[in-house]
């Protein structure tokens, strides 16, 4: 995080949890969630766009800051709309442009159905919409078979599975360097929390299509330059098709905001203006 800019947290209580969020800058009000991916691997690119906007990230549900009251209660894309409402009208400054990752675009796409009154702009990042695909019947297969092996004690094994559907390659050194360490509790909590808790809802999740061609808000659909081909590449120029809107190409791959922080400021500017 930049020395310059300021962030202050906070926690909202939602049914069924403990919500925990950041706010940094001021100016008009951009969200970025992600699903499971919580707040901080978004800090360097809510930094940048902190310059001249109010950047909301939040941790959600069941995922490091953000406490359930039972830690087996399952989430929904949905769910995590209704809570990223929640926390939108508490800090009191939507109408909101709204950049959702992967699993985090699913939130947003089910927010701009559910909430269009808070939205302007959603940018749904490579949302893994396997339900628009015509092999739906085997993701969702193999989605199973993920769970499967994570539940029967093979950790890594259900990674592999899971980047391997996503068509993410990762050389085998570096895959260990990422997966294979010991886990602090928050990330081992996490991790059970998702495949558990949260995968199969988020896969098998379908939008409104009627609903999001009524809405009145923008919506852009960014696909990474380097994800050609991959699992979200696929799905989201699925929606596209279904949508009748042309993709906006966002700098790198699935995880762009990461790999290069202020090419992808510099292009979800232009998204949102």
């Amino acid at each position: 995080m930049s020395a310059s800019v300021d962030v202050t947290s906070g926690t909202l209580a939602v049914p069924g949890a403990r919500l925990y969020y950041e706010l940094r800058g001021k100016g008009p009000l951009v969200a970025i969630v992600g699903a499971p991916m919580h707040s901080a691997p978004f800090a360097p690119l809510a930094d940048l766009l902190a310059a001249d906007h109010r950047v909301l990230t939040m941790d959600p549900r069941g995922h490091f800051g953000s406490v359930l009251d039972d830690p087996d209660a399952d989430s929904s894309p949905r769910l995590r709309a209704d809570d990223l409402a929640r926390v939108i009208r508490h800090v009191d400054a939507g109408p909101a442009a709204v950049l959702g990752s992967s699993g985090g675009a699913v939130t947003a796409l089910a927010l701009l159905q559910d909430h269009q009154g808070l939205v302007r702009t959603v940018i749904a990042h490579e949302p893994p919409l396997a339900q628009l695909l015509d092999d739906r019947e085997q993701q969702s297969v193999a989605t199973e078979d993920t769970i499967a092996t994570y539940v029967g004690g093979d950790t890594l094994g259900a990674v592999r599975k899971f980047l391997a559907g996503a068509g993410l390659v990762m050389p085998e050194e570096v895959f260990l360097q990422v997966f294979g360490g010991e886990k602090s509790p928050d990330e081992a909590a996490s991790e059970r929390f998702f495949y558990l808790h949260e995968l199969r809802s988020t896969a098998n999740w379908a939008p409104d299509l009627d609903a999001l061609r009524a809405t009145t808000a923008r919506l852009v659909i960014g696909i990474g330059e380097t994800s050609a081909g991959q699992f979200c590449d696929r799905t989201s120029r699925a929606l596209a098709s279904e949508l009748k809107v042309e993709p906006m190409m966002f700098p790198g791959g699935h995880g762009g905001f990461m790999e290069d922080p202020a090419a992808f400021a510099d292009r979800l500017r232009k998204a949102i203006d």
